[in-house]
Parts: C-alpha cells; sequence; structure tokens
C-alpha cells in the first residue's frame, strides 16, 4: 500500500513508519524537522511541510491509499493542536479525494468500559480532570473527523508505554478494553496498522490496551 504518515518524528508516528516499511509498503513521511526522523528506508519518502497550510500538505496525501496520524499534545499546554492540525490533513485530503484516515485519540474520550472496576473508575477520572484540556481538544477532533467526508478510524490507546513490540493486544470497536491500563506506543502502531485494509473500524472509535 501507498501510506502517508502524519506525526511521523513522534512516538507512535515512528513505529508506524518502521513497521510500515518492514511490512513492504511505500510510506511518505510528513514531518516538520527531517533531523528527528531516525527511521530509513529504500521505500521511504521524506516530506517537509508547514501543517498551518493545506495546500503545501496536498502533495503529500495525493494517490495515497491511506493516511495515518499520530499528530497531538506533547503536554497540556499544547491542547488544541490535534484539532488545528487534523483539520489541515482534513483539507488536503479531500482536496485529494483520499479518504482512509487513521487516527490516534485517547481511551478516556470514548466510553467507560462496561464492567470496570472502582479503582479503573477512579484513576480514569482523575486522569480526566488533570489532562481534560487535552481530552476536550481530542474530543473536537473527532467531532471534526465524523463531519468529514473521510472513511475515518479513532485509535484510542489508555497510558502509553516506551517498549517492544508484542502485537498482542485486546481491541474493542465502539468501546474499551476492560481494565486496560497500558499499551506500547509499538503496538498502538500495529493496531493501526492492521486497522487500515478493516471495513469493519470504518467510522469507528477503537479502543487498543493490553
Amino acid at each position: 500500500m501507498k501510506l502517508t504518515v502524519f506525526g511521523a518524528t513522534g512516538g507512535i508516528g515512528q513505529e508506524i513508519v518502521r513497521q510500515a516499511l518492514d511490512a513492504g509498503h511505500e510510506v511518505t513521511a510528513v514531518v516538520r524537522d527531517p533531523a528527528r526522523l531516525t527511521v530509513t528506508g529504500a521505500h521511504l519518502k521524506v516530506f517537509r511541510a508547514d501543517l498551518s497550510v493545506p495546500q503545501a500538505v496536498r502533495p503529500a496525501v495525493a494517490g495515497r491509499d491511506a493516511v495515518l496520524s499520530g499528530l497531538g499534545a506533547r503536554s497540556r499546554k499544547d491542547a488544541g493542536v490535534a484539532t488545528r492540525l487534523t483539520r489541515t490533513v482534513l483539507s488536503a485530503m479531500e482536496a485529494e479525494e483520499v479518504r482512509r484516515l487513521l487516527v490516534v485519540s485517547a481511551g478516556p474520550v470514548g466510553p467507560e468500559p462496561e464492567g470496570d472496576g472502582m479503582l479503573d473508575r477512579t484513576v480514569r477520572g482523575v486522569v480526566s480532570a488533570l489532562l481534560k484540556d487535552v481530552y476536550a481538544d481530542l474530543r473536537e477532533m473527532e467531532a471534526e473527523l465524523a463531519r468529514s467526508a473521510t472513511d475515518w478510524t479513532v485509535v484510542r490507546p489508555p497510558r502509553l508505554q516506551n517498549k517492544p513490540l508484542t502485537g498482542s493486544y485486546r481491541r474493542v470497536v465502539g468501546g474499551f478494553p476492560r481494565g486496560g491500563r497500558f499499551i506500547a506506543r509499538a503496538d498502538v502502531a500495529h493496531a493501526m496498522l492492521a486497522m487500515t485494509g478493516d471495513p469493519g473500524t470504518v467510522k469507528q472509535g477503537v479502543g487498543v490496551a493490553y
């Protein structure tokens, strides 16, 4: 497949690029600073772009089979960036008539898992309060996707870890795995690539966790 990856220098983004190349896909990595991208490969094209300008992004998505995005706030002070940058991606995709889009959100943005215990509900409430601006941004980003003409999928992980790929995790379409507290960035990337060709995840939020 021909894939474009936004947020390609982030933890999830670099994993998407690495795993996609290993699987034999052609990858266009959209970055602001190419020096921060540590992944290399014969089928990798690095595209430097200012994501505040949709016109500048259009060549990066033209003719792609799917677009995957790891864009999002790195801290509370960055709240708002996910919605703003995703609007740019959506504008470029719609102009180029590219439909398939997968993005990273967060577990607490979606519905609570059925049957979760008191501890998990308490932890989720505390985290949601601490990161309320970040989660508000992600909710607005998801609303933008729902209003778009794309075939979107929102992937909602819990707390992210920098651990090796396992390929073994749970996913719930339209919900979240009960008791799911952690997942490696590498496994989030794996899940996103696996869902790229899965019609059952189109226009759905998908919870992923161990």
